[in-house]
């Protein structure tokens, strides 16, 4: 069990839980464990969201990494996804983002990349605290007298990722571009605030842009992919063909169509492999997704001859598929999207300008295309069971028995998902059916069993 990193690196709250000593700790372990095979100074990136704390966590991590000798380059404010598509093209060692994602502005964390551009693995995450917490191996990578590191502010390098999205579009959104499509983009007041803008800007297309003035507290604040209500609002009142929403470090994207409906991770899956699979682009035929992606993706792959795959909740579980058996696009129903051919990491800008480029190449308006995947009602329900016996549920044939009754009534119309919480004393209980009121009945109900068998 890690002490520290989650599922997405560590976030706790700033200054008080992640503390610069802890965050300077964490630096100097990560230099040591992501650059000890390398025969040459090790340069690592930063790049940090808008949060208020990003220049004391930045402070802090600098200093980790000088002392054990590591060279830094500092980004200033950056999208996720750009650090990760920097580190690779610069070859440097690693990189780390500051940011606590979608958290609100009290958050902050740490993200490490490897030397690929790639989220580290579990195992890397593991010898980092096994440095942090031996107070003699830490000391002894300390580096002293010319072997101290050095720091450059780098700020400029924003522009090489303007220039990935020019090479990648620019020929084929200038091609398609037309008279009346306009979109709004909503920067979540985070990371994308400026490089959004001079992405659509640099490829011609006609945009709007709302909450693009951080100001240290503001960032996810009733706005980006987790709030979608003003950029909806505003989509309809100002008629917009779309609307794009990022989160705070940028590396998801959810968007709205004309008429104001939700276009969610499992309907840009849906649209982009279709739009990939018509240019016999889309590797293996496969889209990779969560277990909790809704059935109705299930559907639209069966429908349309694709193989869909589920992982483990978690883009870096998706990744790992992708990688080991050769497909390219993969993503979350909460808009983290995978286009592996272009960045090994979830990338809010590339999917919105992927989804632009569908949309303008097929003629038809973002509604006609998301319509193609019908979205069954999905609950979730939470079981409260003592950690110890989180577990448990699988052997209890009480509880087996009504999970297999319910899914045999389903027949292939609904899904059952048992999932244990990995950080509270939850197993969640997620039913998806077509009626609304009944798998909400029968959710309830195996919760309540789960309650009852597992005291």
């Amino acid at each position: 069990m890690r002490k520290y990193f989650g599922t997405d690196g560590i976030r706790r709250i700033a200054n008080t839980e992640l503390t610069p000593e802890l965050v300077y700790r964490v630096a100097k372990a990560g230099a040591y464990a992501l650059s000890k095979h390398t025969d040459h100074t090790p340069t690592i990136l930063i790049g940090r969201d808008t949060r208020i704390s990003g220049t004391l966590i930045e402070s802090a991590m600098t200093a980790g990494f000088l002392s054990y000798g590591a060279n830094v380059k500092l980004l200033g404010v950056m999208p996720t996804p750009a650090v990760a598509y920097l580190t690779r093209t610069l070859n440097a060692d690693a990189s780390v983002v500051i940011s606590a994602s979608h958290n609100t502005f009290e958050f902050n964390g740490v993200k490490y990349f490897s030397n690929k551009g790639m989220k580290i693995p579990d195992e890397i995450e593991e010898e980092i605290e096994e440095v942090m917490e031996s107070d003699e191996k830490f000391e002894e990578l300390t580096a002293v007298g010319e072997k101290i590191g050095v720091s450059e502010i780098r700020t400029d390098l924003i522009n090489k990722y303007v220039e990935f999205f020019k090479e990648i579009f620019a020929e084929n959104i200038k091609e398609y571009n037309k008279d009346g499509f306009e979109v709004a983009i909503d920067t979540a007041n985070g990371a994308t605030y400026k490089v959004a803008e001079e992405v659509f800007k640099a490829l011609g297309i006609k945009y709007h842009i709302i909450n693009n003035n951080p100001n240290g507290v503001n960032i996810n604040d009733k706005c980006g992919s987790t709030h979608l209500e003003m950029l909806r609002d505003y989509v309809l009142t100002n008629k917009l063909s779309l609307g794009v929403a990022y989160d705070g470090d940028g590396d998801r994207c959810l968007a709205i169509d004309e008429l104001g409906n939700i276009i969610d991770g499992d309907n840009l899956l849906a649209i982009i492999s279709e739009y990939l699979n018509k240019k016999s682009k889309l590797k293996n035929n496969t889209v990779v997704a969560t277990v909790m992606s809704n059935l109705g993706l299930n559907k639209y792959c069966e429908k349309e001859n694709l193989k869909l795959i589920q992982t483990k909740v978690g883009d870096r579980y998706v990744l790992e598929e992708m990688l080991k058996n050769g497909y390219n696009l993969g993503g979350e129903q909460s808009g983290h999207i995978i286009l592996l051919d272009y960045n090994p990491t979830g990338d809010g800008i590339l999917t919105s300008l992927m989804l632009i480029q569908a949309i303008l190449e097929s003629g038809k308006a973002a509604s006609e295309l998301s319509s193609k995947l019908r979205t069954y009602p999905q609950v979730l329900v939470n079981a409260k069971v003592s950690s110890d016996k989180k577990y448990e549920y699988e052997n209890d044939l009480e509880i087996k028995s009504a999970i297999e009754e319910l899914e045999k009534e389903f027949s292939g119309n609904g899904r059952v998902l048992i999932r244990p919480s990995g950080t509270e004393p939850l197993v969640r209980v997620m039913i998806e059916g077509e009626d609304q009121n009944y798998i909400e009945e029968k959710a309830t109900e195996i919760a309540k069993k789960i309650e009852e068998n597992l005291k």
